[in-house]
């Protein structure tokens, strides 16, 4: 029986039982550049840290368990993690991606990826014919569920269907939601990639990426790439996360529960023309959500009426920080025209549904009556 993931993020089953670095709870910060041997042939396991490290390589196994994957590699940002990844194709593959990606995931796309031979093309994955943009050269399908920022809900378990039918990789980015709302690979995804300066790692104080996968061939063929790039994530980051993910479930239930109040009095604002949270039972991904995540997550997506006032909200708030990123314990509020979204065309980014009206909340833990009785202030002051 498997245990629970509130378990999983404190504890390896293999090494319970064990007194291995004299105890230590907290798992030390291996930070060395390469490894002393007793001969040749007689390794300690590991050689030089950029091939591996005894601290990465234990949040590599906690990240791993907690997708369900034979093997997680932990990189030095979220862009690291999909750059490694996109190694894995080569000149002449097409990947159908889903419009509504983070922008810093287009830009990857469309100014390296497509120099370096790669093809793409763009649907709402949410309700898109995939199967009839397959080719002959398609290779995989890249989607993010909810997309950012607007908390567009694909069926993966749908779309792994259709992928393996036409032996695709299936790539999703689990962001948004963390592995303790959402797995995708047993919803029949092959990759799963995170932004782990987000969620994972919770206190907005580092960088990291992670892939995660269950298909041997993928795993075989990033660990030759890791090694050889040299993006594996620094000890010290590794310790930061690895710290972060004991307190996800709490972190993630509680932001969650805050999200949920908020886009309830969201929809209650005069100003607020459309609020984007699948929590909401008239969201059209609710029901897939329902059989696919465990929750709904704490990121959230609004439209006010006027691009003033979207920034006169930005300008006002002060407890709510205006800043891009998102997944820490501080509540963020991000303008995507400008900030994560600044690179996408402008009518790719209309067309997506993202204005200047557009206001991006990651909802923190903070009390939920300060967090209302901020915007309630920030709305009232509206001219």
């Amino acid at each position: 029986m498997e245990r629970g993931i509130n378990t999983r993020c404190l504890h390896l089953e293999e090494t319970e039982g064990k007194t291995d670095n004299y105890g230590a709870l907290s798992y030390p910060i291996y930070q060395t550049a390469t490894y002393a041997h007793a001969g040749v042939g007689k390794s300690t396991g590991y050689d030089y840290s950029r091939l591996q490290n005894p601290t990465r390589e234990q949040l590599e196994k906690v990240v791993a368990s907690l997708e369900g994957g034979i093997d997680a590699f932990a990189l030095s940002s979220g862009m690291a993690a999909i750059t490694l990844l996109m190694e894995i194709f080569k000149p002449g593959d097409h990947i159908i991606a889903e419009a509504d990606l983070y922008g810093g995931s287009v830009r990857l796309f469309d100014n390296v990826s497509k120099k370096n031979g790669y093809e793409f093309t763009y649907l709402n994955c949410s309700r898109d014919d995939i199967e009839g943009a397959i080719k002959e050269n398609t290779k995989a399908v890249y989607i993010e569920t909810p997309t950012n920022p607007m908390m567009n809900v694909s069926d993966i378990s749908k779309i792994a269907e259709i992928a393996k039918r036409h032996g695709l990789y299936l790539i999703v980015d689990n962001t948004f939601l963390s592995p303790y709302f959402q797995n995708p690979l047993k919803l029949g995804a092959d990759i799963v990639i995170h932004s782990g300066t987000k969620f994972l790692g919770g206190h907005n104080d580092t960088l990291a990426g992670f892939i995660v996968t269950n298909n041997e061939e993928v795993q075989e063929k990033l660990r030759f790439i890791i090694k050889t790039t040299g993006a594996g994530l620094a000890p010290f980051d590794c310790w930061l996360i690895l710290r972060g993910i004991k307190t996800l479930g709490i972190r993630m239930e509680w932001s969650q529960e805050n999200a949920i109040k908020i886009a309830n009095w969201l929809k209650e604002q005069p100003v607020v023309k459309h609020v984007y949270y699948p929590g909401l039972q008239e969201h059209p991904g609710y029901e897939i959500m329902k059989k696919q995540a465990r929750g709904f997550g704490a990121m959230l997506t609004f439209d006010v009426d006027t691009e003033a006032h979207a920034l006169q909200i930005l300008e006002s708030v002060r407890m709510i920080k205006f800043a891009e990123s998102l997944g820490g314990v501080e509540t963020l509020i991000t303008y995507p025209t400008t900030q994560t979204h600044a690179d996408v065309p402008e009518e790719v980014r209309l067309k997506n549904g993202i204005t200047p009206c557009t206001l991006r909340v990651s909802v923190g833990i903070e009390d939920i009556e300060d967090l209302l009785a901020e915007l309630t202030e920030v709305f009232k002051g509206l001219k």
